[in-house]
């Protein structure tokens, strides 16, 4: 099973979301997805604890709060790619993710629990991309009237926690 990087037909090069796609290296999204369960998972169990709920600025973020966001987003995506491949026809809401994160108790919940969260999703997730054929992992729809494949929700779900842990890296360790 491989996921291969979209074509520019299959995503909107000039969005925000070009720059997730790029952040993965090689050609497999469906590896990258494997391979970052026990990436996020060893990222995460080496911050301190004292910097899990730190935020570098009024209204940042804080490490457990990026973690929740990384799994919400990864449901919706997933989500995006099931009716993309689908053949759903209308366009999928967007979403705001500050206040996602505003709406919910991440900083209340322990580090063990998101990452049994992140780690149900993905392998649950891996499960849906291992079923889709190619066709399907190409058919083209709408999520927040831009054009993506059900497959390039794959490249997105990777390249976002990259985005997310590149900049944990920069501001908290």
């Amino acid at each position: 099973m491989k996921i291969s990087r979209p074509t520019e037909n299959e995503y909107n090069v000039a969005s925000f979301q070009y720059r997730y796609i790029q952040a993965v290296t090689g050609e497999d999204a469906f590896k990258t997805l494997r391979e970052n369960i026990s990436v996020v998972e060893n990222f995460y169990k080496n911050i301190p604890a004292e910097k899990l709920h730190y935020r570098y600025s009024e209204g940042k973020w804080t490490p457990i709060e990026v973690l929740g966001h990384i799994i919400d987003t990864e449901r919706i995506l997933a989500y995006r790619a099931l009716c993309i491949a689908r053949g759903e026809k209308q366009s999928l809401p967007g979403f705001e993710e500050e206040d996602y994160v505003k709406a919910t108790n991440f900083e209340k919940q322990s580090l063990k629990n998101l990452l049994l969260q992140y780690k149900a999703v993905r392998k649950a997730n891996i499960m849906l991309f291992k079923t889709l054929t190619t066709k399907e992992l190409k058919r083209i729809g709408k999520a927040n009237n831009i054009n993506y494949s059900a497959g390039a929700m794959a490249w997105l779900i990777t390249g976002h926690e990259l985005h997310h842990l590149n900049i944990l890296k920069e501001r908290y360790l």
